[in-house]
């Protein structure tokens, strides 16, 4: 079996890979696996470092938009795993084109090339931002999407697109909603690598507004396997979401940050709201139990732990990350 894995250098990515090809999925343990990432800012080699010598494993730097390249990767492939995109909020509100881009056009000429060369399976990989706010209870599935950012409406866009070809034309395709993701590789712009790296440095942190927006945090290696569940199981043309079960406000959030990192409130910087700013998110993952036996496994206190020491373990991969960020601005 071959699969196309796109963005596999990225934070999710990579991680399902890293897995998938260390034998963590036993359904695929045998799998050949392409991994296909243009290797923008997020995406990063090193993330691939301890597969990277696998004789399964073949990495093929290049663009989701390229419409010579990815029909050249989909022949003999049997599953597409769709991890890339423009995935950061703020980059959106600042400029959207790459979103849409990236996120809708270039599923699309995924999708295309799929069906064309006869791909079996192909997961799409979302966010439960399509869903926009919700002030109480949990989204299903069947949800209308009402996305509230350039991001996510880019995603939500992707969505529909996908939908589309396993309705017109008989594409299997499946889709997955996941919550806010954390765990080791994530880039430092994001909340928990950002608080955690400022504070390692006796930096101040930024807390946007009252710090009161709730997000559901689920460990990366939980996503994953979610993930493995849809590809082995799931059914064409369906979504799941995906899930950790862990609500908290961003408030409460960056209470453990500090704690774990032995600073105060002092270290605290309120800044202005961030523009549209969703005020919670919460999946129901009664579908994904149910059909496919999904249940998060890594314990919240557990999972933020690990991942606060990962962080202070491997400075070596982080610092030029964030470094050629500030060059960047």
């Amino acid at each position: 079996m071959r699969i196309l894995v796109t963005g596999g250098a990225g934070f999710i990515g990579s991680h399902y890979v890293r897995t998938l090809v260390s034998g963590g999925y036993p359904a695929m343990a045998d799998a050949e696996v392409v991994v296909l990432d243009k290797l923008t800012y997020a995406g990063n080699l090193a993330n691939l470092d301890p597969v990277r010598e696998s004789p399964r494993l073949r990495f093929v730097e290049g663009d989701i938009l390229d419409p010579v390249l990815v029909p050249e990767l989909m022949q003999g492939t049997d599953a597409v795993v769709h991890f890339a995109a423009e995935s950061h909020v703020d980059r959106s509100i600042l400029g959207a084109a790459d979103f849409v881009m990236t996120n809708v056009v270039g599923t699309q000429n995924l999708l295309d090339a799929a069906l064309r060369a006869g791909v079996g399976r192909f997961v799409h990989v979302s966010t439960d931002e399509v869903y926009g706010s919700i002030p109480e209870g949990s989204w299903t599935e069947e949800q209308p999407l009402e996305p509230n950012s350039p991001y996510s409406a880019s995603k939500a866009g992707s969505d529909l697109i996908a939908r589309a070809y396993a309705r017109t034309h008989g594409l299997d395709v499946r889709v997955t909603r996941c919550s806010n993701n954390y765990g080791p590789y994530q880039f430092p712009e994001k909340v928990i690598p950002l608080f955690v790296t400022n504070l390692v440095d006796g930096l101040d942190v930024p807390l946007y507004g009252e710090g009161l927006n709730v997000r559901d945090w689920l460990h990366v290696d939980d996503h994953c396997r979610g993930i493995q569940l849809v590809l082995e199981g799931g059914r064409s043309g369906e979504v799941y979401n995906i899930g950790g079960g862990t609500e908290l406000t961003n408030k409460e959030l960056t209470g453990l940050l500090l704690e774990a990192c032995g600073a105060g409130w002092d270290r605290v910087r309120r800044v202005e709201d961030r523009k549209g700013h969703d005020l919670r998110y919460s999946v129901d993952i009664t579908k994904i139990s149910d059909e496919l036996g999904y249940a998060p496994r890594v314990p919240f206190a557990q999972g933020l732990a690990d991942t606060v020491q990962w962080y202070r373990d491997n400075r070596a991969w982080w610092e030029p990350l964030k470094q050629r960020a500030a060059l960047a601005r």
